[in-house]
C-alpha cells in the first residue's frame, strides 16, 4: 500500500518527511519513520518538530478516517513530551489511539519508541472537524 493510499488528500508533507504508514483504522494508525541527517538536530538527534510532524500525521489520519462523508480535519492543538532521542540511521515507531471521538473533534494520543520499544516521546493532539 502506497502513502498515496493511506495519507489524506493533499498531505505531502509526511511522504517529504519520509513517513510509512503500517495500519490505518478508525482505533488505531501506527507508522514507521526512519531518522535522516536532514531531520536532525547538532550531533545526529532526530528534530524534535519531527517527532511532532511525525505524530501529527498519524492523529490527524486517525481524525480524517473518523470524518463524516465531506469534511475534513485540521489540528487543533497538540503537546508533546520528550523521553528520549533518536539517532541518524534508526527507525522511530509510532502509534496513535484515540482519547475521544466526538461529533466536533477527536483526541488522539501517539506514543513514538524506538525499536526495541523505549518511548521516546508522548504526543496528545486535538483534531478539529471542519464541516463542508
Amino acid at each position: 500500500m502506497s502513502n498515496e493510499e493511506v495519507l489524506p488528500p493533499g498531505t505531502p508533507f509526511p511522504t517529504l518527511m519520509g513517513v510509512e504508514i503500517l495500519e490505518r483504522t478508525k482505533q488505531r494508525v501506527r507508522g514507521r519513520m526512519q531518522v535522516r541527517d536532514d531531520l536532525c538536530t547538532a550531533g545526529g538527534i532526530l528534530h524534535g518538530g519531527a517527532y511532532m510532524a511525525f505524530a501529527d500525521t498519524l492523529g490527524a489520519i486517525g481524525g480524517f478516517l473518523n470524518l463524516p462523508a465531506g469534511a475534513r480535519t485540521t489540528t487543533l492543538e497538540s503537546k508533546t513530551n520528550f523521553m528520549g532521542s533518536a539517532k541518524v540511521g534508526t527507525v522511530v515507531f509510532g502509534e496513535a489511539t484515540p482519547l475521544h471521538i466526538g461529533r466536533r473533534s477527536s483526541v488522539w494520543q501517539t506514543r513514538i519508541t524506538a525499536p526495541e520499544g523505549k518511548l521516546l516521546a508522548l504526543v496528545t493532539q486535538t483534531q478539529m472537524t471542519v464541516e463542508p
